[in-house]
């Protein structure tokens, strides 16, 4: 049996006697009733974040008609507001950019398939043709792009076409499985807040590239993972979640890999979700998840 459809509103502005009353109020007011809410406020920034989910048959006009009210209220409560309004009912989209590794796309592919990942993956895009066959086996568009490589033109020439592909899908998430080039910084202002990454590491430790071989060779006893949205500043972005596993002095840089591709699967899957669900809220570089 499918979930009813619901309404979802994000929210956050400077913190201020007042703001949970009004937007409950607001709710109450044409007959909404909230069936999930969260709040916090962040004691250095004073920023206040909260997200309530209503129920869709209880208010008397649709996500439109909330999106225009609410914005009322979200002026009259600061000029400063940041805010989002989206349906349940209407099923989100990704594009998934992967290069030669395949756990991740693996990963979602079938979590897609079994129903338990409510998204569709709408395109793959790859500089390599090494996933072509398992996305087209789910019945996926696959479009390879090459990136020819010390040839600048011929690099920005590829990322215009990246976007182009992407770009038609208009998708809410576009998740970078793997996929091992560093996106232009016009990009990343274009797909701000939609742009996911899964960085073999947990950061901020070992940034940029082999990051299992720098963790070798630290002799580190924990290695992770870390989702996080894509920004100018190389695996530097907001962080949405991270997880690790342990290692030991006799693992070798084969080891790492094989323990931490198992972490990187889990850790992008369920950063995704909580980005299509609307319960990462950002601000400047930090995150709060309900």
């Amino acid at each position: 049996m499918s979930a009813p459809q619901r309404y979802v509103l994000t929210f956050g502005c400077p913190d201020r006697t007042g703001i949970i009353a009004r937007i409950s109020g607001f709710l109450a007011d044409h007959g909404g009733m909230i069936v999930e809410a969260a709040y916090h406020t962040d004691p250095d920034s004073s920023w206040f974040f909260t997200r309530q989910v209503v129920l869709a048959e209880s208010l008397p006009f649709d996500v439109a008609g909330l999106h225009d009210r609410f914005g009322v209220v979200a002026r009259e409560l600061s000029a400063e507001s940041s805010w989002q309004v989206f349906d349940t009912g209407e099923r989100p989209r990704a594009v998934v950019l992967v290069s030669k590794a395949g756990h991740c796309l693996y990963d979602l592919l079938g979590r897609v398939a079994s129903g338990e990942l409510d998204v569709d993956i709408a395109a793959v895009i790859s500089n390599h043709e090494a996933l072509a066959d398992i996305t087209r086996a789910h019945g996926i568009p696959f479009h390879h792009v090459p990136f020819p490589a010390g040839d600048a033109d011929g690099k920005a020439a590829a990322f215009a076409e990246v976007r182009k592909l992407v770009d038609e899908h208009d998708p809410h998430a576009i998740v970078l499985a793997r996929f091992m080039q560093v996106l232009p910084a016009e990009l990343c202002e274009a797909w701000a807040g939609r742009a996911l990454n899964i960085h073999h590491s947990f950061l901020p430790s070992f940034i940029g590239a082999k990051p299992y071989h720098q963790a070798h060779v630290r002799g580190v006893k924990i290695v992770g993972a870390t989702c996080h949205y894509v920004t100018a500043d190389l695996d530097a972005g907001p962080i949405v979640e991270q997880d690790v596993i342990r290692v030991d002095h006799g693992d070798s840089v084969d080891d790492l890999v094989r323990k931490g591709r198992d972490i990187e699967k889990v850790t992008l899957a369920r950063g995704l979700r909580w980005h299509l669900e609307g319960r990462v809220l950002v601000h400047g570089n930090r995150t709060v998840v309900f």
